[in-house]
């Protein structure tokens, strides 16, 4: 009997880093910007920027994902890699560029294995609509959930996308998974019934429509605004009680809630 309760308590034992993983993530509203890339130099959603955003110990580092012509999601906010057009280039095609301190481009899988190796900060993971067609934009979709899941890496993935069918083929995909919405043309209460995690509007139409913060946290949804690179804009956010804030300055966003 008591062979047997030690070895429960082991087993125990084992499984309590997974979970444990998953609550030490850290909570400051920081959200990277195509990673922390700015202040050292490093590429824009290089695995360079992701790990410096991990460094600085922001909550989260955004990254934006595109798919190739032969269907590989790849990591890169343009919609060209170095000139080369995503969408129409297959992905060995995309390798005969480089970002500019050397890495190629990552594909999701890559980016995820990497994220995967820490666990304080969450990625970010942007689905970019699609020039081609509204319904690349829901294939991407799928692909980046079911790709998510695949990696098993769906606790440190939070998604974000200014394609609303996009969205919610997500959701539809894998409905436990935390979507929020970009663009900035739906309600707080229509992206509640839609199923929306959130939004992540710019900081232009949440100064135009302030009521929608307290709004969108009563209806227990969250709420994020992009770029906010200025320290005027920052500290209206974190006064209006912003869940989370995207920026190119996560030192200078750091710092501000840190001194509170």
């Amino acid at each position: 009997m008591k062979l047997s309760l030690t070895l429960f308590l082991l087993a125990m034992l084992v499984q309590i880093p997974s979970g444990f993983a998953q609550k030490s993530f850290h909570q400051n509203k920081v959200i990277a910007h195509r990673g922390a890339w700015k202040s050292k130099g490093h590429p824009q959603n290089s695995l360079a920027s992701l790990n410096e955003a991990v460094a600085l110990g922001c909550e989260g580092s955004e990254f934006d994902v595109w798919m190739t012509a032969d269907g590989i999601l790849v990591v890169n906010h343009d919609t060209d890699f170095m000139g080369m057009p995503i969408e129409t280039s297959t992905y060995d095609q995309l390798l005969s560029k480089t970002h500019e301190n050397g890495e190629k481009l990552a594909t999701v899988e890559e980016y995820l294995a990497e994220g995967k190796k820490q666990k304080g900060t969450k990625l970010i993971f942007e689905i970019k609509p699609s020039k081609i067609s509204v319904e690349r934009s829901e294939e991407v979709a799928i692909k980046s959930v079911k790709a998510v899941k695949k990696m098993k890496a769906s606790k440190w993935v939070d998604y974000i996308t200014f394609s609303y069918e996009g969205g919610l083929k997500a959701i539809e995909t894998d409905p436990k998974a935390n979507v929020a919405y970009l663009s900035g043309d739906k309600t707080p209460k229509e992206l509640k019934e839609a199923g929306f995690f959130g939004f992540d509007y710019n900081i232009g139409v949440l100064k135009k429509n302030p009521h929608w913060i307290q709004e969108a946290q009563e209806l227990g949804l969250t709420v994020n605004s992009w770029t906010v690179n200025k320290e005027e804009d920052m500290k209206w956010l974190l006064e209006q009680g912003a869940d989370f804030i995207t920026t190119d300055e996560p030192e200078l966003l750091l710092e501000l809630i840190q001194s509170k």
